[in-house]
């Protein structure tokens, strides 16, 4: 296997964002796309939040598969899964598909970049339909599929872990504070961008701590991985609906 190594823009989480690596994550995926956006305005205006907070001795919070538990920019907060992060994307997209010109795009390199059933040649002209980028929730796909779908596309993928894929384990409980369940998030728990790879690692652009790209060794990885549901997101391109 050879080695493989998509450049992406890199942001370090942890002075402004301690809990916000999903988010930062998203970001360096959506500035390689060359879109101008900042992990504030994507926190603000894009990812849905809920607060965390105590009340009669309890802890309160959301859903971490439907929301963000708190606020990325708190090192108190708690996270989200998969499902927020391409809500979030999606809404993103959705906007910019209905105001093509709100945002400049300044790297036209990703404009060629392919995703699953697409061919990685740049587009010729001629092509029906405009290009738009959708996202993809690819929880449940082997990282090898990660791999051979998109990174080998030149696509990075946001994928879900641990911090320095230390061992995971049960965290806090809080009641869902709009059901009443419980539930228990799982400590260490964080998130990256999948950038590249070669015969023993796995490389990342890791926002923790201003690690910048960064190889994991394989096994570990997929380890982590599973410990997080296996959860990841990315985008694809699919034709704009007149």
């Amino acid at each position: 296997m050879s080695k493989k190594l998509i450049k992406v823009p890199y942001i370090d989480q942890t002075k402004e964002w301690p809990t916000g690596c999903e988010s930062v994550s998203a970001v360096m995926l959506l500035q390689y796309l060359g879109m101008d956006i900042s992990v504030e305005q994507f926190a603000d205006f894009y990812l849905e939040k809920t607060p965390l907070f105590e009340k009669d001795g309890k802890l309160y919070g959301g859903d971490p598969r439907r929301v963000f538990v708190g606020n990325p920019a708190d090192d108190q907060s708690m996270g989200c899964y998969a499902p927020v992060i391409k809500k979030a994307l999606e809404k993103l997209f959705q906007e910019e598909a209905a105001n093509p010109q709100k945002r400049q795009r300044k790297n036209k390199t990703a404009e060629s970049g392919a995703c699953v059933g697409e061919s990685a040649e740049p587009e010729k002209s001629g092509t029906a339909g405009e290009k738009v980028w959708e996202a993809v929730d690819l929880t449940g796909i082997s990282v090898e599929g990660l791999l051979r779908h998109y990174i080998d596309n030149d696509m990075p993928v946001i994928f879900w872990a641990s911090i320095d894929l230390k061992e995971t384990y049960a965290g806090p409980e809080w009641i869902i504070a709009d059901t009443g369940g419980v539930f228990e998030w799982r400590s260490n728990e964080h998130c990256m961008l999948l950038v590249g790879y070669d015969e023993e690692n796995y490389y990342f652009n890791d926002p923790w701590h201003n690690h910048g790209t960064i190889g994991y060794e394989k096994k570990l990885v997929e380890k982590r991985h599973e410990e997080q549901y296996n959860m990841a997101v990315s985008v694809r391109r699919r034709e704009k609906q007149e």
